[in-house]
């Protein structure tokens, strides 16, 4: 049975309750920004000393995913994969056994666009709780900086309602279209970056086998038509092996890719590239583990040990 709202309806446009369920790579600085903004926060984690920073920053501590949902009027959830998703929504103490008549979960976990759609469907009709599909994109300097660019799906009036609180988080925020519009946004999203991290490797392992600084690749290459943002972020950490914090963990990659591979086959979509790029992921996975930097990818075509 869901809980009704101390005063009916949601009013979202006084400073609402926040939520966030998942405090990790993204979760953590994300609702830093929360609460440097001023909003009222409730978080939990799994592991739970992961969010003992936020709550010594002035966020409150939940007992649940179900707790979370019982004080917030938006729930915020960043998680490793669907079935994280779905336990922390449906499962024992799950946000839907708490959730308040009007309030919005926000998911920012990047799923299967069809699971989202289901989980979406199940949880208006048991408690009354909208559902954003919202994955993300700018990893966590852009967490840390509130420049993430966000895709959603989604009703459009309950989007109008959280964009500000969003907005945030990030520099933008985009419907894109009804439910599971965001998650599948995302895939194409995945596509660019696999397959841009997969030929940024082999562009700088080519300049140092060749006896070229690779390191000074993003300088040479500014302004022409091979610049880009990864290409200034991700080669210099690439050749000077940096990957502590890493930006993203080779497993959440592949397990992207091979989510792109899922919806390709199911509409007759041809995507060899991201093909080829997920299997060079699993390689680094199996070589380095699944908490890997996904930037280590560079290191498989050369002679250092993972």
């Amino acid at each position: 049975m869901a809980k009704a709202a101390p005063q009916g309806d949601v009013d979202m446009t006084d400073r609402p309750s926040l939520g966030y369920i998942g405090i990790g790579l993204m979760g953590a600085p994300m609702s830093a920004r929360l609460l440097e903004a001023g909003y009222g926060l409730t978080v939990w984690n799994r592991t739970a000393s992961k969010a003992q920073p936020l709550v010594a920053k002035g966020a409150g501590m939940g007992d649940s995913p179900a707790d979370v949902a019982g004080r917030s009027e938006i729930v915020f959830m960043c998680l490793t994969d669907t079935k994280a998703v779905e336990q922390a929504v449906f499962g024992e103490n799950g946000a839907a056994k708490g959730a308040r008549e009007g309030s919005v979960l926000v998911d920012f976990s990047s799923i299967q666009p069809e699971a989202t759609r289901a989980m979406a469907a199940r949880l208006k009709a048991g408690a009354g709780m909208d559902w954003i599909d919202a994955p993300v994109s700018g990893g966590v300097p852009g967490a840390e900086a509130g420049t993430l660019a966000i895709m959603a799906g989604g009703d459009a009036a309950v989007f109008e309602r959280i964009r500000d609180v969003v907005l945030t988080m990030a520099s933008r925020f985009t419907l894109m279209g009804p439910s599971g519009a965001g998650q599948t946004t995302k895939l194409c999203n995945q596509v660019i970056v696999g397959c841009t991290m997969a030929v940024l490797a082999e562009a700088a392992r080519l300049a140092m086998n060749a006896g070229v600084d690779a390191a000074r690749l993003p300088e040479a290459l500014a302004g022409g038509f091979a610049d880009s943002k990864p290409l200034q972020l991700f080669v210099p950490r690439m050749v000077n092996a940096q990957h502590e914090p890493p930006l993203g963990h080779v497993y959440t990659m592949l397990k992207d890719l091979d989510s792109v591979g899922d919806l390709a086959r199911s509409c007759m979509s041809p995507v060899p590239f991201a093909a080829m790029a997920a299997e060079q992921f699993r390689l680094l996975m199996v070589r380095g583990g699944p908490e890997a930097d996904a930037l280590e990818i560079f290191k498989l075509s050369g002679a250092t040990r993972l």
